[in-house]
């Protein structure tokens, strides 16, 4: 087992499961996660994931606790969970990573993506004060992407960002992290996994990387995956759009400079030209 999955944790995992053997380590060590595909004797399968620090392993718990809709075997089933201790254990899922194969530039995929995340966003109420709440958050993020972002760039973005006005919205369970790598392809059968990032928010908010990823020069990938989704974003979500897609950009560049990742840096700040370009 890896030195980051502590004794309680192996306690826990071995009163679970009994004697298990690890098949392939997928740890996340930005994130200070353990993530383990384990076997059981009697051939099951597993995932594990681990970490005392992560605030990623509260969010999945609670996302998946409740039981994800969509076909069997298109997403994760939790098995074993324990908040406390920082672990959880759902059934292996088998596939291949979407993204880097040839799979990611395909119709279809977008087509079956977006038809899972149209049955993932169910219904959780409408908010007086997110749209708010992370308009403060992007504040911030403007703030600390001072020495980061070129003098006008940075002003341009304060400037966009007051012009926003903050409204309730309704929100839909979000993936938080919707994009082909936290996507398998299995024949021709698409699933979703990791949902770490998982949270109530608007369901635009599981649109962005891909706008800002693999949909640009590419319309047709959009078309499939707006089709299966069944609606894409108009003018009545236009200023919680906008919102997100500030938000994402700038945590984007201060997220990547503190873990030293230029290229992404760079990344985030080409996100956002093109947001106070459009």
């Amino acid at each position: 087992m890896p030195a980051s999955v502590t004794d309680e944790q192996n306690r826990l995992l071995r009163s679970w499961l009994g004697p298990f053997r690890v098949v392939k380590d997928y740890s996340w060590p930005l994130q200070d996660t353990s993530v383990l595909h384990v076997s059981t004797p009697d051939g099951a399968g597993f995932i594990v994931k681990a970490s005392t620090t992560s605030h990623h392993i509260r969010r999945e718990i609670a996302a998946l606790a409740p039981g994800l809709p969509g076909p069997h075997g298109t997403t994760p089933v939790l098995r074993q969970a324990s908040v406390e201790a920082g672990i959880l254990v759902t059934e292996f899922l088998p596939g291949t990573p979407v993204e880097g194969s040839a799979a990611e530039y395909r119709s279809e995929t977008y087509r079956q993506a977006g038809a899972l995340l149209a049955r993932l966003h169910r219904p959780a109420g409408t908010s007086a004060d997110y749209t708010r709440k992370i308009a403060y958050q992007t504040q911030l993020l403007i703030r600390s992407a001072e020495g980061l972002l070129a003098a006008g760039l940075r002003a341009r973005a304060a400037e966009e960002l007051a012009g926003i006005i903050t409204a309730p919205v309704e929100l839909v369970a979000t993936h938080g992290d919707y994009q082909p790598r936290n996507w398998l392809v299995d024949g021709e059968t698409i699933k979703v996994i990791d949902f770490g990032r998982a949270d109530a928010r608007p369901w635009v908010h599981d649109l962005v990387r891909l706008t800002h990823q693999q949909f640009l020069g590419r319309p047709a990938l959009a078309e499939a995956f707006y089709s299966g989704l069944g609606k894409q974003p108009t003018g009545a979500e236009a200023g919680v759009w906008h919102l997100e897609n500030l938000n994402q950009a700038l945590g984007t560049v201060v997220w990547a400079h503190k873990i030293g990742d230029a290229a992404f840096e760079q990344s985030g700040v080409e996100r956002l030209e093109r947001i106070l370009a459009g």
